[in-house]
């Protein structure tokens, strides 16, 4: 493989150390400075990992053996950072939403084509080893044809937020759980079951804290393929993650141990995942070896792999725009009553959007 591929990070909070120590166990990827605009963050983070760690993005951005920036930043900080590092003529990692809005997101992925760089949005979730083995069992027709997908991912957020959290507010947290949580059932079911062609969604608020945000939602999709899928998602429910997928010739269902998430190198010991074929029944199921994998480093030498070639990823832009744009129809459809709406349609009027703001900026 070489040379380790030179990267920095940008933003030096709770999830640049849970990235910082999924780098540890890379043979492919070396961050090797950071950048936050606090000095305790900066201090923090260099005494962890040994990362020095700088007080100007310029500094970070000036050092020529840098070949791709992870950025760890607030959501409304993803598209400016990335148009800085992109300027700069360095690869782009950026955490799951792609940006704040759906324009914004696709104003990053065109990033690419402006300044001659490559960018991948860190939906990790789908390179959880349950959901690669699922995938791979549907490639492979051991499900038989692809009928209907379920899905959750829940917690007990909303019974905890207060007004000087940002989760609080409906503007910074549209929908609650649907676009802090089922964003990664949303593209984790994207690349199991291909091209989703309509959403329809409802949501509720049961919180007793008061706050804006709905914290209940229940989300349909449609697939291209005529296959269906539900993702539901609750912020005042226990921690759960859980994936079944339904073919003609069998199910598989993967668990995932939510208390373990930050810690994927141990998470298959207490998760499952299964096959129950044909018709044999609940007593025939078969418990499937996981084996230990850590999405995070993978998804980082994915990144180092891109630098690397200069050439698209599975994570590349392009997904992450489509994973914000399925948030963005659930969105509609809550507001309309749960009616249908077209996913090509929400990509579609953003990409309009674009276009007439940069012509009128212009």
């Amino acid at each position: 493989m070489g040379d380790k591929v030179k990267v920095g990070i940008i933003g030096l909070g709770r999830w640049a150390r849970v990235l910082a120590r999924g780098a540890r166990q890379s043979d492919q990827i070396e961050i090797v400075k950071g950048f936050s605009r606090s000095a305790d963050k900066r201090d923090a983070f260099e005494a962890e990992y040994g990362v020095p760690s700088v007080g100007s993005l310029e500094e970070l951005l000036s050092d020529p053996e840098i070949k791709g920036c992870i950025l760890t930043v607030p959501n409304e900080e993803h598209l400016p950072v990335a148009e800085a590092v992109a300027r700069a003529g360095k690869h782009i990692y950026t955490e799951k939403p792609i940006a704040n809005t759906l324009e914004n997101g696709i104003r990053l992925e065109a990033l690419q084509a402006r300044y001659g760089v490559r960018a991948m949005v860190g939906h990790s979730a789908r390179l959880l080893r349950g959901a690669r083995m699922m995938k791979d069992a549907i490639d492979s027709g051991a499900l038989g044809t692809l009928s209907f997908m379920e899905s959750n991912f829940s917690n007990e957020r909303a019974l905890e937020l207060t007004p000087d959290t940002w989760r609080w507010y409906r503007a910074k947290a549209p929908g609650g759980p649907l676009s802090q949580l089922a964003t990664h059932l949303f593209d984790s079911l994207y690349m199991l079951g291909g091209e989703i062609v309509e959403v329809s969604s409802i949501a509720s608020k049961l919180s007793p804290v008061g706050a804006e945000v709905d914290d209940q939602s229940m989300t349909m999709l449609r697939f291209a393929s005529g296959a269906l899928g539900y993702v539901g998602s609750s912020w005042t429910a226990p921690g759960i993650y859980f994936i079944r997928v339904y073919g003609q010739k069998g199910l598989m269902h993967f668990e995932l141990d939510f208390g373990r998430w930050d810690d994927p190198d141990t998470v298959h010991e207490t998760s499952t995942l299964y096959i129950q074929r044909g018709k044999d029944g609940y007593g025939k199921r078969e418990v499937l070896d996981m084996g230990q994998s850590n999405m995070f480093t993978d998804e980082l030498d994915m990144f180092a792999q891109m630098c690397r070639t200069n050439e698209a990823v599975e994570l590349e832009a392009a997904n992450g725009v489509v994973a914000l744009a399925i948030v963005n129809a659930a969105l509609v459809s809550v507001e309309r009553s749960g009616q249908a709406v077209k996913l090509a349609e929400i990509i579609d009027h953003a990409r309009a959007r674009v276009a007439d703001e940069d012509q009128s900026a212009a």
